[in-house]
């Protein structure tokens, strides 16, 4: 029997997190993502256990199971900044972020590493990211935290590789880190994944520099920039400077099976059918 394919998008939880299941089923998903809180506030009000039961109910009644879910955290947060004061706070933030998971039930976490604002240097910053996990990590028990490959952009780190594989070196419980691969963000910051083969040597690169064992999550966007642009643009799928090739081959790795598979594409209209069609991607 071949385990399921996780396909979902980014949904919005506006009006409760409850809501977020409910979006998700209406797309035909078997997988979303959603922020917990308001991703551009550093506080917001703890969650409502009603909320909190609804939420759990309506993921059942959806049959999307808590492993398919990948939250996101505050775009604020920067593990790996270069100010002690705003580190710390920084750190508090993802902890809280981490502890509304467990609450919720939910079992990965998903962020973006961070910036050395250009006032550190690159090994001294990723290791802040190593130690700013281990502190989130240090004081909970089930989530896993889930590092997302940036595009490289600015001063913002975890665009190649050989980084995601410094930080989750430097992170103590190997176990409950892993990696997010950003198919744009990854074709931004100079992986060629356009045809069938480019695309699976990247992949091989991958597993070879990180390890399959660490992917837990993907994010499937084409994207509006060329390659190693180091700019960060969303795009539908097929209709980017990616082009549909890359999403065929994709769908046909064993790394992708069981591992939610999320859109963060710009026309969410489109969702339903880019569901669709990934799902006629995989091998039968």
């Amino acid at each position: 029997m071949q385990p399921h394919h996780l396909i979902g998008a980014h949904v919005s939880a506006s009006g409760g997190i409850a809501n977020a299941p409910l979006n998700a089923a209406s797309i035909g998903a078997n997988a979303f993502a959603l922020f917990t809180k308001n991703q551009r506030r550093w506080v917001s009000k703890p969650l409502d256990e009603a909320q909190i039961a609804l939420f759990q109910q309506n993921c059942a009644e959806a049959n999307i199971s808590m492993d398919a879910i990948l939250p996101h955290d505050s775009y604020l947060i920067n593990l790996g900044h270069p100010d002690d004061e705003l580190l710390t706070k920084s750190r508090e933030a993802f902890y809280d972020e981490i502890a509304r998971c467990e609450q919720i039930g939910l079992t990965l976490l998903n962020f973006h590493p961070g910036s050395h604002l250009r006032q550190i240097d690159t090994d001294k910053c990723l290791s802040r990211i190593s130690e700013s996990i281990n502190f989130a990590l240090s004081q909970s028990t089930t989530v896993t935290a889930v590092i997302e490959n940036t595009a490289g952009q600015g001063s913002n780190l975890g665009h190649s590789f050989e980084q995601l594989a410094q930080i989750i070196d430097g992170v103590e419980d190997k176990s409950r880190v892993g990696i997010c691969i950003d198919t744009c963000h990854m074709f931004a910051a100079g992986y060629d994944i356009r045809s069938q083969a480019s695309c699976l040597s990247a992949f091989d690169l991958f597993d070879k520099v990180v390890g399959n064992r660490y992917l837990k999550a993907m994010h499937l966007n084409d994207s509006k920039t060329k390659l190693n642009s180091r700019v960060d643009r969303h795009e539908s799928l097929g209709k980017g400077e990616i082009g549909a090739e890359a999403f065929s081959t994709l769908m046909t790795l064993e790394a992708v099976k069981g591992i939610p598979l999320i859109l963060e594409t710009t026309d969410a209209d489109l969702w339903a059918a880019e569901i669709n069609w990934l799902r006629s991607l995989v091998p039968k």
